[in-house]
């Protein structure tokens, strides 16, 4: 559509400049009905992508292929008025051809070919002659024809250049986005078969967890009836820990492994950080700030997906200062707001992390620690969540200093998800 208007303005401007500065005569009232007609049917053009949404009877591609056809019947009356085979911006037919070579099918483009090369052969029988633009001339005076081809020939090299970079330019924002997208597919397909696989797993776990269970029940009553109590306590220890284990099963169960699964709640972020702590059983190891807390809002999330999160960045903490000999100084975990965000940085002092690991870090089985201490998956799930309710992971890392994950979650879902929580 902005080329077409183009098209009208530098038709008008081109026959009021020839007939007005260059003195030739050309019918300018006769000539005013091509861009006329370019402009009007570009106002139909206009009210078709104002309601995109709206079913139509003819097809987008078709109806540009007509728009090309108009403007090449136009530019054809335009050439018959003002000196036919021997106006030079006959050249101007190229233009068509090759845009509807880029943007429609190649039957419309054989069609837009045949139409331009029988217009441009009726130009050699019917045309009003200029004499300034024969090719014979007074001594002395420039060759208008061939001044206008040398112009014609820079319009035409511009419009195609404009157009075709612009082609060009959004077939690689398409071939972009659809890398994006296959890497993104393939991140779902690869948690997908991880959710099956926790779902196998937790159906086959229960029942050798139910029998430990039911052991341990009768141990705590036979240690109840010896009046042993170092054995009950360790019964009761066992029953605690299998219903710990159960508990873990049933969020990698089917229902649990959901994230529409649970509902978003409003929680403080107080709370939700003394949560993680009380989660993670080693209260000297962990060093929780929250600044500025009056002012914080509360957060609407799943609670406990958010709290898991947490909890697994701050036991990768954990060992980061494990390896780095740096047991002793605490994690810290921080919270505040920034544009929109609440932000949550945990914050070690283990060795820090390369730029490439830095550049692969939540990749679906990527780890550095040793085979057999973790799969490299608890990362690639954090960012996966916080991907899912709107936010963001990000890792900021040097060498022997720590590493910074931050997890920016939005302070509200967005409507989409919040309704789907809620059905």
């Amino acid at each position: 559509m902005r080329l077409r208007y183009g098209m009208v303005f530098g038709q008008a401007a081109t026959a009021v400049f020839v007939r007005y500065v260059l003195g030739v005569d050309v019918p300018l009232a006769a000539l005013a009905v091509g861009p006329a007609l370019v402009g009007a049917s570009n106002l139909l053009l206009a009210a078709r992508v104002a309601n995109p949404d709206q079913p139509h009877r003819i097809a987008a591609s078709t109806l540009v292929a007509w728009a090309f056809v108009l403007d090449t019947l136009c530019l054809t009356f335009l050439l018959m008025l003002s000196g036919g085979p021997t106006n030079p911006f006959s050249m101007l037919y190229l233009v068509h051809i090759t845009l509807s070579a880029a943007i429609l099918t190649k039957r419309w483009t054989w069609l837009l070919g045949a139409l331009s090369a029988l217009c441009f052969g009726l130009l050699f029988w019917i045309y009003r002659p200029i004499a300034a633009l024969e090719m014979h001339h007074p001594p002395g005076t420039a060759n208008l024809h061939l001044v206008g081809m040398w112009v014609s020939f820079a319009v035409a090299a511009f419009l195609v250049a404009m157009f075709s970079g612009k082609i060009s330019e959004l077939l690689r924002q398409h071939e972009d986005s659809l890398l994006r997208m296959q890497a993104e597919l393939a991140k779902k397909d690869r948690l997908a078969s991880l959710v099956t696989l926790a779902a196998g797993a937790a159906h086959e776990l229960s029942t050798p967890l139910g029998t430990i269970a039911i052991v341990a029940k009768e141990l705590e009553s036979f240690a109840a009836r010896l009046h042993a109590e170092g054995i009950a306590e360790d019964s009761r220890l066992i029953r605690s820990e299998v219903e710990r284990c159960r508990d873990i099963l049933w969020r990698m169960s089917a229902e649990g492994a959901e994230p529409a699964g649970e509902a978003s709640e409003t929680v403080a972020v107080e709370d939700l950080l003394g949560e993680v702590g009380e989660q993670i059983r080693q209260p000297a190891r962990l060093r929780i700030v929250v600044e500025d807390a009056a002012a914080l809002p509360r957060l609407t999330v799943p609670r406990r997906s958010v709290q898991q999160a947490l909890i697994a960045l701050v036991k990768n903490a954990l060992e980061a200062n494990l390896e780095a000999g740096s047991e002793d100084t605490p994690v810290r975990v921080s919270a505040r707001r920034a544009d929109g965000f609440l932000r949550f940085v945990v914050t070690d002092r283990g060795c820090g992390m390369s730029e490439e690991i830095l550049r692969r870090v939540g990749e679906p089985f990527f780890t550095t620690k040793e085979p057999g201490k973790g799969m490299g998956l608890g990362t690639f799930l954090v960012r996966a969540l916080a991907e899912q309710l709107g936010g963001r992971l990000l890792f900021e890392s040097s060498a022997q200093a720590g590493t910074s994950a931050i997890l920016e979650l939005p302070v509200a879902l967005p409507a989409a998800l919040e309704a789907e929580s809620h059905t």
